[in-house]
């Protein structure tokens, strides 16, 4: 998962950075492509060797596909949909993606370890080809981009008639860190975003880490109890995503539903921490309808504060500052759960790394209160 996420870090943003000149469709194919390669090898056989080769392709492949597909997906929202509309289309599309979660859990239940690959297979090779078929390419940041350099060529002084010929325009270098921080500070709202999303991601990935470790320990859950309680995750979290967020949001607005469903997830994670019965963890699944929506609304407000060519640019920077939490996450909240659930613990509180997960959201929920409401307005230049 470290690995991964380094990856994600690093590739994310210059996977968006290159789809804002040369067009969403074209970049989403190389991670909707790559994620055939190690499924595909499990579906062939599942024996030891197999395995090792499976492991290896999807540590690899993952650091382009699994934050990329995300961005560039919310890239290609952005440019098929009005600003007034994008807070519920991005979560209805991230409701698309949870319910398709839900669908694979719900199908491996029913399927053997060999059939489950195979479907797997099938599926991803049929999202590339639908993709490659019958997805339109929106190419908004690449014409922009055209526009603008063809405007420069067109107008600019030249002292021969090769510099003022027509030609391709040259590839951006790829995004350094530098470069990215500077994108991240160039406007409060990015900034706000930036340290709302790390540790909200902080957070969230914390109470991933320790919940199953600490219901086992604390209520003897079992594997099949914990992905039941996952399950009840996923559908309360597609169907707030597919039905709360185009409600809300239009009325709400972005700003004041962040900070409502941040409010939802420091609920989750606090109720988690002191769960006094079994019961209980299922009740805090219920602040998911809440907690889900963070994601959509912070991808909603960065995208209304820049132009089409820089949509890939900025929610790749917002998916590798995520892919950062959840890098540092593990080593943060692994050994503080041990510890607690072990007997060298300072003080009995079991739950103390679930609550610093929820403190992690509320130092997330402070900065969404403190966005002021002229700072989600459209940038006008």
């Amino acid at each position: 998962m470290q690995i991964t996420g380094l990856g994600a870090l690093v590739v994310t943003p210059v996977i968006g950075n290159l789809s804002d000149r040369y067009g969403r469709k074209a970049l989403l194919a190389l991670p909707a492509t790559l994620s055939v390669v190690p499924l595909a090898i499990m579906a062939f056989n599942q024996t030891r060797p197999y395995f090792y080769a499976f492991y290896v392709a999807k540590t690899l492949t993952a650091m382009v596909s699994e934050g990329a597909m995300m961005c560039l997906s919310l890239a290609y929202v952005a440019d098929k949909v009005p600003e007034g509309r994008r807070a519920a289309a991005f979560g209805v599309f991230s409701g698309v993606c949870t319910a398709g979660f839900v669908g694979g859990t719900i199908a491996a239940r029913f399927l053997s370890v060999s059939s489950t690959f195979q479907v797997a297979t099938l599926a991803s090779v049929a999202a590339a080809v639908y993709l490659r078929a019958f997805v339109q390419e929106t190419d908004r940041g690449a014409s922009l981009l055209r526009d603008e350099e063809a405007s420069r060529l067109l107008f600019a002084p030249s002292s021969s008639p090769e510099e003022a010929s027509p030609r391709l325009p040259p590839l951006r270098k790829a995004p350094s860190l530098s470069e990215m921080a500077t994108l991240l500070t160039s406007s409060s709202t990015f900034t706000r975003a930036a340290v709302v999303t790390f540790f909200h991601s902080l957070g969230e990935t914390g109470l991933q880490t320790a919940l199953l470790y600490f219901l086992k320990a604390q209520f003897h859950y079992t594997k099949n109890q914990y992905a039941n309680l996952l399950l009840i995750i996923g559908i309360t979290g597609s169907f707030s995503q597919l039905t709360v967020m185009p409600l809300l949001a239009p009325k709400l607005g972005e700003k004041k539903l962040l900070v409502v469903a941040l409010t939802g997830s420091c609920v989750h994670g606090f109720l988690y921490s002191i769960a006094w019965s079994f019961w209980v963890p299922y009740l805090a699944a219920s602040c998911v309808i809440l907690s889900i929506l963070v994601s959509p609304c912070i991808r909603s407000i960065v995208s209304k504060k820049v132009g089409p060519s820089e949509q890939g640019m900025v929610q790749g920077c917002i998916t590798g500052i995520s892919s950062t939490a959840s890098v540092i996450s593990p080593l943060v909240f692994t050994p503080l759960t041990a510890w607690f659930l072990s007997e060298t613990a300072p003080f009995n509180f079991k739950g103390f790394s679930l609550a610093c997960a929820g403190f992690a959201t509320l130092v997330a929920l402070t900065m969404s209160i403190n966005m002021r409401p002229a700072e989600l307005q459209t940038d006008t230049r």
